[in-house]
């Protein structure tokens, strides 16, 4: 079963001398036994021997697969550069536009909200002080108080 290796011919002895000379039981290499016998072989490796077949198909799928595969990810790859050239060109100027228009509605309703606090606190301490004078001068005993105290 080896497709392209040394094949043995069949029906070859080695002459009992123990030489490199080989004889041939089925006669010379041309005769139509010997042919018989290697169209068997031939027949034998294309019948039974599948790997050439096997091989064969096993580098076109690979090629075929490689190459819708490249072709897949090229299309994925372009539709990325596509999608972050509209984000860089369009979408980014658009949301710091945006942004920077919010910011300022924000940094101006931040600073109305801080001077508004401001003058709470500005009128409540006014208000304590207030409360802190007429708590000190009702806290001074009189003599009317003083005598309504005693009695």
């Amino acid at each position: 079963m080896s497709g392209g290796g040394s094949e043995t011919a069949v029906g070859c002895e080695a002459t009992p001398g123990g030489g490199d000379k080989k004889r041939d039981s089925l006669g010379t290499a041309g005769s139509p036994a010997h042919l018989i016998i290697k169209d068997l072989g031939e027949i034998h490796s294309r019948l039974l021997d599948h790997r050439p077949v096997i091989q064969g198909e096993t580098r076109y799928f690979v090629k075929e697969f490689e190459e819708k595969r490249g072709l897949r990810e090229m299309r994925v790859l372009e539709n990325l550069k596509n999608v972050i050239h509209e984000t860089n060109e369009h979408t980014l100027t658009k949301c710091r536009e945006t942004m920077q228009d919010n910011l300022n509605q924000v940094l101006q309703r931040l600073q109305e909200a801080t001077d508004s606090v401001c003058r709470l606190q500005q009128r409540e301490q006014e208000r304590k002080k207030h409360v802190w004078v007429l708590l000190k001068h009702s806290a001074t005993p009189s003599r009317n108080n003083a005598a309504h105290i005693i009695s």
